[in-house]
């Protein structure tokens, strides 16, 4: 069994995780680190695990766990890694922003790999050290990447994208509690969104001279999960789109290619992405959908913790969605 800890599991990706891991066939929760809640049952943060799980929170680490998540806040996990030595033999898997991009992913001796399984599949089989994905990065990376990887990004990119409040983290905040939320809607950091470095790297990792992105993410009045349409110019049929999409993405455990238009409710609660792909004149237009939890944070870093450890990639992540 894979011994896992997880470090900031009082908050939504954390709790994620739990769940996961919870019913993962090969591996066993070793700890779960809080400041906030040691020595509080983990059920107080997450009642749905009452009578499921006998764990209490932990002030303390087992520096010789084999992978060790962190679910801190960004800019955190750097100066926790600072204070805390694990192993030479421990996994780490970061779900902050603090070594996604290439500038930052050399730390204290550790480098650490892009966790987007359907772009870097093969350097994470033989990492260590994993910076997953943004939730945002996630779904706009899945839209683009066939695009870039054909060459076929050469004009501007516009794309909107909408989240639900847990991807504001479980700290209230203006935008976030009910009264605010409810039956509302809004934009934020326009053009400007923390997650456009890491999505800009990726797509000029396959295409050097790939079009501007235009982002514009907004605030949902739901809880999970992200909705996101983006649209270019293509010069193909939609035939040779479709064809450019599944060929890409043939191999891809979690992203499916859908017939008819999508919506959110599909994705909810599961690790999948699925597209949609609808040509207008000379637009081609790409939705993508996904769980913000999932597939955007808890559910990838177990599909990179899979592959890292030369797991089937869909060992515990086969979750249904909750339609109706």
């Amino acid at each position: 069994m894979i011994k896992a800890g997880i470090i900031g599991g009082s908050g939504y990706t954390g709790g994620e995780l739990i769940r996961i891991l919870l019913n993962h066939p090969a591996t066993e929760i070793d700890f779960v680190y809080s400041t906030t809640r040691a020595g509080q049952q983990v059920a107080t943060a997450h009642p749905d695990l009452i009578g499921l799980l006998d764990l209490k929170f932990s002030n303390t680490v087992n520096l010789k766990v084999d992978v060790v998540f962190l679910c801190l806040g960004h800019g955190n996990s750097t100066a926790f890694l600072k204070e805390h030595q694990f192993s030479s033999g421990t996994k780490i898997i970061d779900l902050s922003n603090d070594f996604r991009l290439k500038a930052d992913a050399h730390f204290d001796g550790k480098h650490f790999v892009y966790g987007l399984p359907e772009l870097n599949k093969s350097q994470i089989e033989e990492a260590k050290y994993i910076a997953n994905p943004g939730c945002f990065a996630t779904a706009i990376q899945l839209a683009l990447l066939p695009l870039a990887e054909a060459g076929l990004l050469e004009n501007e990119v516009h794309i909107n994208a909408i989240t639900g409040s847990t991807g504001a983290g479980v700290s209230p905040s203006e935008t976030s509690h009910f009264s605010w939320r409810n039956n509302n809607i809004s934009w934020y950091k326009p053009f400007t969104h923390q997650h456009l470095g890491e999505i800009n790297e990726s797509l000029h990792s396959l295409q050097d001279n790939s079009g501007k992105l235009f982002f514009m993410p907004t605030r949902g009045n739901f809880t999970r999960g992200i909705f996101a349409t983006c649209y270019s110019k293509f010069n193909g049929s939609l035939e040779d789109a479709k064809k450019l999409y599944a060929n890409f993405y043939k191999n891809a455990a979690f992203t499916q290619l859908a017939e008819a238009p999508l919506h959110l409710k599909q994705v909810v609660n599961t690790n999948q992405c699925h597209l949609h792909l609808h040509k207008h004149e000379d637009m081609l237009l790409i939705t993508s959908a996904i769980d913000n939890l999932l597939k955007g944070a808890s559910g990838q870093a177990v599909h990179n913790m899979n592959l890292i450890f030369g797991l089937e990639e869909d060992l515990g992540l086969n979750l249904k969605a909750g339609v109706f």
